[in-house]
């Protein structure tokens, strides 16, 4: 990945809208080398989806609550069981195995406490969990969908399993 891909990446997640004849003029390329460098971005994986952000308040999902869940049962079976029952939750925009006093961490966008209350009744249903907590976020401080990319090229240093 060279310094015109790194620029294309942070042109996209900025507008996903824009033409490839606006994304080549402001990286210094023509049409087809910029989507081809697209096409590969997107073959390599880097650019993963290309979605439109909605304002989740606009639609009515004004509440946001990031569920801590805590369990007593670690085993593969019961972690691909909670990743299905969790998956099929519309409301979990975000899942996260952790390290620390939590196992997993949700971020749920839904209406209102009463939508929540519901979504907590089918989550503590779902399996057994030794622990749930849920904070409620008062005010959205920053939220970005861009990630910070390199300022320099970078170049992925893939490591063996044994650090060497």
């Amino acid at each position: 990945m060279d310094a015109i891909d790194l620029k294309i990446l942070a042109l996209l997640q900025q507008d996903a809208t824009l033409s490839i004849a606006q994304i080549g003029e402001r990286v210094g390329l023509s049409q087809t080398p910029c989507w081809k460098r697209i096409q590969r971005l997107e073959a390599d994986g880097v650019i993963d989806r290309r979605v439109a952000v909605l304002d989740p308040v606009k639609l009515g999902l004004g509440l946001t609550v990031f569920v801590s869940v805590e369990t007593s049962d670690h085993s593969r079976e019961w972690l691909d069981r909670f990743a299905s029952a969790v998956a099929a939750m519309p409301e979990v925009l975000e899942f996260y195995r952790m390290a620390g006093d939590v196992d997993y961490m949700l971020r749920v966008v839904v209406s209102d406490m009463q939508a929540y209350d519901a979504f907590y009744k089918r989550l503590i249903e779902s399996l057994p969990l030794k622990n749930v907590t849920s904070r409620f976020a008062m005010e959205k401080v920053k939220s970005t969908t861009a990630l910070p990319l390199p300022t320099a090229p970078f170049t992925p240093v893939l490591v063996a399993a044994n650090g060497k």
